[in-house]
């Protein structure tokens, strides 16, 4: 299968204090999804957005899909 010739694409940004967190701390993993123009922003995004679980602004990454 090809890869996809589109500019922009979706792509899915989680916290990622939640995921460092331990075993018992973990209540769920946010995630956001939104759209990037890949020719502008070749690298893996980050943005500081709300995290529901941690309760505070988090700095979320671009996980691969």
């Amino acid at each position: 299968m090809a890869k996809s010739k589109e500019v922009r694409v979706t792509i899915n940004l989680e916290c990622i204090d939640c995921v460092r967190g331990g075993v018992g701390n973990n209540r769920g993993v946010s995630r956001y999804t939104t759209r990037k123009n890949r020719r502008n922003t070749p690298i893996r995004l980050e943005l500081r957005k709300f995290c529901r679980y941690c309760g505070e602004h988090t700095i979320h990454k671009e996980v691969k899909k």
